[in-house]
């Protein structure tokens, strides 16, 4: 299996920080955010990995550079614009060679362990599924979540179901055929493309309860500093 580690966001929240650093290369825990990811991906495995990269993205490549230090391979994907979540990852899918992906968002930390991506990916083609969604209780800054997902781990649009609520974690397992449709070049969002899914009750996922955190406020990433240094 291969992932992609979305990295192109400007960061406008985290700004002065973001100003001369991509959000993704903010040290947490004693390494940068992107790093936290690629060493967790390569440890499940996974080693093949795409980035995407717009705004001071060459400090990206800098950072990880080929990605053998870590004992990955990466391939970049740099946007000249933004290209919102899907219109990154349908330029990045050739990298895929038409088989389903994991993407991981660039501005979470989450102790999900990426080696459950081979169980998720059966049980989304077992369902038929072109979405497998990593979801989490709701936090503060997002009471009322995402999506509602069902007790066989159906997930609904919050509109569409009498059920629990939970919030994206920015880690999904996806199915090119999700993308089918969209120009490479052209900017798209990933939600309305999985609440069609949804609709068509092709998309699945799991509840994670370990520690996730989107990290997009600077005391967010200092609470997490801390919460991580506590723990080292």
């Amino acid at each position: 299996m291969r992932a992609m580690i979305l990295a192109a966001g400007r960061g406008e929240r985290m700004r002065p920080l973001t100003d001369t650093l991509p959000k993704p290369l903010l040290p947490v825990g004693g390494k940068s955010l992107i790093q936290w990811q690629v060493e967790r991906l390569v440890a499940a495995g996974i080693k093949h990995l795409i980035v995407n990269h717009a705004w001071l993205g060459a400090k990206i490549e800098e950072a990880l550079g080929d990605g053998s230090r870590y004992g990955a391979h990466i391939t970049y994907s740099p946007e000249t614009e933004a290209l919102e979540t899907a219109g990154g990852i349908v330029k990045a899918l050739p990298f895929f060679d038409e088989q389903p992906f994991l993407v991981v968002n660039g501005d979470v930390w989450c102790d999900w362990d990426p080696t459950q991506a081979k169980a998720a990916l059966a049980a989304m083609q077992r369902a038929s599924a072109q979405a497998w969604l990593l979801l989490v209780d709701n936090p503060s800054h997002n009471p009322a979540g995402d999506f509602a997902m069902d007790g066989t781990g159906r997930i609904y649009d919050l509109a569409a179901a009498d059920a629990a609520t939970y919030t994206f974690a920015g880690i999904g397992l996806y199915q090119p055929s999700l993308f089918a449709g969209l120009a490479a070049g052209k900017p798209a969002p990933l939600a309305p493309l999985l609440r069609a899914a949804m609709q068509a009750g092709r998309v699945i996922g799991a509840h994670h309860a370990g520690l996730w955190v989107d990290v997009g406020t600077p005391q967010r990433l200092a609470e997490l500093d801390a919460a991580l240094g506590a723990h080292s």
